[in-house]
């Protein structure tokens, strides 16, 4: 059976877009949480993933002995290996141009909407409005990636018709899961359109599968939580 190794679901928001993409396509797997103890060399955490991986990061998919490491790399992998799975809908649109754009935008998340990573960091258990609305008055950066996210989201889901971005649950969904939370979490303000997709991701079994057990972990990580003193 396919391993895939995770960080702790309150935080690690590259561990989610494979977890909810693998878990709402129904491609089965077991997970392997690998805790945030630290991000030293030294830590258990790094120990644990460098022995799997030469990042030493999470997600990694491990397949035999085979190991995908990277969001992008393990949704390609899992796309490659769906058909292999009875009732698996292609996690990529079978349409080619719309499969190019659903790359792009997965792509285009993987290495930009830096400031809206960098201070609104995922934190499912955390309910911090007051704090995006400071971020939103003093930070044009994610003023910024905010409205790029609401234009390229309008367009997609006036393009394809919803209620996912491409019609149907794609990699596209599950890439930008991590960023509903973050809307959520932080109270950004977004159009009503764009507000009702975040409440349809969030209604997905995968998401709230996940969200439960970010939950029930109770592990509030200092170094994770630059707006919070304690839980």
């Amino acid at each position: 059976m396919l391993q895939l190794f995770i960080g702790n679901k309150n935080y690690s928001s590259w561990s989610m877009r494979p977890w909810v993409l693998l878990t709402q396509a129904g491609i089965p797997f077991e997970e392997v949480m690998v805790r945030f103890d630290a991000l030293d060399d030294t830590s258990t955490f790094k120990q644990t993933l460098k022995a799997i991986t030469p990042t030493g990061k999470v997600p990694v998919l491990v397949d035999g002995d085979v190991a995908v490491w990277d969001t992008l790399a393990i949704a390609e992998y899992a796309a490659e290996i769906a058909t292999g799975f009875p009732g698996v809908q292609p996690l990529w649109p079978t349409d080619r141009t719309a499969r190019a754009h659903a790359r792009s935008i997965c792509a285009e998340m993987h290495s930009g909407f830096t400031a809206l990573r960098n201070h609104c960091p995922m934190n499912i258990e955390a309910h911090l409005p007051e704090v995006g609305a400071l971020i939103w008055r003093d930070k044009p950066g994610v003023r910024a990636d905010t409205a790029r996210l609401v234009t390229m989201w309008t367009a997609l889901l006036q393009a394809h018709g919803g209620p996912m971005l491409f019609g149907n649950f794609t990699v596209a969904d599950a890439y930008f899961a991590p960023v509903c939370m973050r809307i959520q979490s932080y109270d950004l303000p977004v159009p009503a359109e764009i507000g009702a997709y975040v409440k349809r991701v969030c209604k997905l079994p995968s998401v709230q599968a996940w969200v439960a057990a970010a939950l029930a972990e109770k592990d509030f990580i200092e170094f994770d939580e630059p707006y919070r003193l304690k839980p």
